[in-house]
């Protein structure tokens, strides 16, 4: 039993406080939940499903969302350490199991960062109509977006946060205005564009092929634990139950605003799930105001700019707790004069860029960089869906293994906390399984999807595994001699 214990404490636990200072507030804390889960471009994916949309969304809330935010501010508040989702996984699991966690936390990240990139091509495809039509050129963007904000995210982190809030407040304002439109339609035609909203069988989830919505909606609500990767950078402790509370609620209400106001202005059921649904609504809401539109779009463009740079450094910590633990190089675990982990932002800067020239360059079409990028998405969604499996778990070993720690942070009464852990293991793995179960796009057939799917997980899981083996083998090489007299030879009788 006292080796299990040794196993789970953790040298980055008393090393990293020492080495980043205590910056956040819980104001910033929010700004960081809201930027990491809060990619509205999602609820143009949820339109083919028209008002089922919301019950799905609703589902997602309960199941998922609510239940992950309760857990997360019993751990966080237990182990408010950098890494989050690491150091729980090790207190609960042991060190395996910990770095398997954290690795598949991790790596969503840097596929994400390539999603946001793309994202910001797609709004400047709307702005300049029939601008940047080759991959290369989207490609450029994309590596411009990535290399910017690391840019960003090696300065001081208090100077980088200041900038994000900023670019966060204006992008609830273009939220505001997105849902509004649909408001606006409302009110001028007097009906709603999308049919069937006033019936009550139009919001029957789980219908034909929307079950891959809920896949969909999973994906938009992932990244929950994300501000706790910063944890010993945190002023007051307080200020977890308050990003988490916070958070969900404006997370929740522009989901289903956004969604709302999308369905009213835009028939649903000729919906293609555009990512710029979400700017023909604005434009058809505002009496055709193209030009509001474009405002809108160009506020879109600075959030996600900035976006990525909070993907960069928040999931950075993460490399930086690896390399103090000695899993991944300890030049990983090193800051820069700044007091910022420089090394492990360029080290997923370098590994976006790479997958970036992979499928955005002359050679590949541009049928296949959207299938390279749907496919990815999906792989974020299930690697990720594991890790939040682990999560979850985690509630149910970590009060036995610290009971008294546990009630002295007590943040739900126990049962609650339980049920939160089923409900939000079996919402993870539902996800991941309806995410495996049919493509997001018509370019790929069931089968393809499934395979190279299950290619991406596969190849993610078995390069954690083998990561960590390797980590260990070294370890084993660095142990120091038994010290201590030497035995003298037994007599020969």
């Amino acid at each position: 039993m006292a080796t299990a214990a040794n196993d789970r404490v953790m040298a980055s636990e008393r090393i990293a406080p020492g080495m980043l200072p205590r910056v956040l507030s819980s104001f910033d804390m929010v700004v960081i939940f809201i930027a990491i889960v809060l990619f509205i471009v999602n609820a143009s994916a949820v339109q083919p499903a028209g008002p089922a949309a919301f019950t799905y969304w609703i589902l997602g809330f309960v199941l998922f969302l609510i239940p992950g935010a309760l857990i997360t501010a019993q751990l966080g508040q237990m182990f408010p350490q950098e890494g989050s989702l690491y150091v729980w996984t090790q207190k609960a699991l042991g060190p395996f199991w910990g770095f398997f966690a954290g690795f598949c936390a991790w790596w969503p990240g840097v596929l994400v960062m390539v999603a946001t990139g793309d994202a910001v091509v797609t709004l400047l495809q709307f702005i300049f109509t029939g601008g940047l039509p080759k991959a290369w050129e989207q490609g450029l963007v994309i590596l411009a977006v990535l290399w910017f904000s690391a840019g960003l995210a090696l300065m001081r982190l208090r100077m980088t946060q200041n900038y994000v809030n900023w670019a966060v407040v204006g992008y609830g304002a273009a939220i505001f205005v997105i849902g509004l439109s649909g408001v606006l339609w409302l009110i001028g035609t007097g009906h709603a564009a999308t049919p069937g909203m006033g019936e009550i069988s139009s919001y029957k989830p789980f219908v034909g092929s929307t079950w891959t919505i809920f896949g969909l909606v999973i994906l938009a609500l992932l990244g929950i634990e994300v501000p706790l990767n910063m944890g010993v950078e945190i002023v007051h402790m307080r200020s977890i139950k308050k990003y988490l509370f916070w958070g969900s609620i404006v997370v929740m209400v522009a989901y289903l605003w956004v969604t709302l106001g999308t369905m009213l202005a835009l028939d649903a059921t000729k919906s293609e799930a555009a990512t710029t649904d979400i700017l023909r609504a604005v434009q058809v809401g505002f009496w055709d105001s193209h030009a509001l539109a474009v405002v809108v779009a160009l506020v879109m463009v600075w959030f996600f700019v900035s976006n990525t740079v909070v993907y960069n450094y928040s999931f950075s910590r993460l490399l930086f707790v690896s390399g103090l633990e000695k899993r991944m190089p300890s030049a990983l675990g090193r800051v820069n004069e700044r007091k910022v982990p420089a090394a492990a932002v360029l080290t997923q800067t370098v590994l976006s860029s790479i997958f970036v020239v992979a499928i955005f360059n002359p050679w590949v079409g541009g049928n296949n960089t959207q299938k390279a990028y749907w496919l990815f998405q999906a792989g974020v969604t299930v690697i990720w869906c594991i890790s939040m499996v682990l999560l979850f778990f985690d509630i149910f070993l970590v009060k036995r293994a610290f009971p008294a720690l546990f009630d002295e942070v007590r943040s739900s009464h126990p049962a609650v906390l339980y049920v939160c852990g089923v409900v939000g293991i079996c919402a993870s793995a539902f996800g991941a399984y309806v995410t495996f179960r049919s493509p997001w796009t018509p370019l790929f057939t069931v089968g393809d999807w499934r395979l190279w799917l299950g290619i991406l997980v596969g190849v993610s899981a078995l390069a954690a595994i083998a990561i960590y083996s390797i980590s260990q083998f070294t370890h084993r090489r660095e142990l120091p001699e038994p010290s201590g007299p030497t035995p003298s030879p037994t007599p020969v009788m």
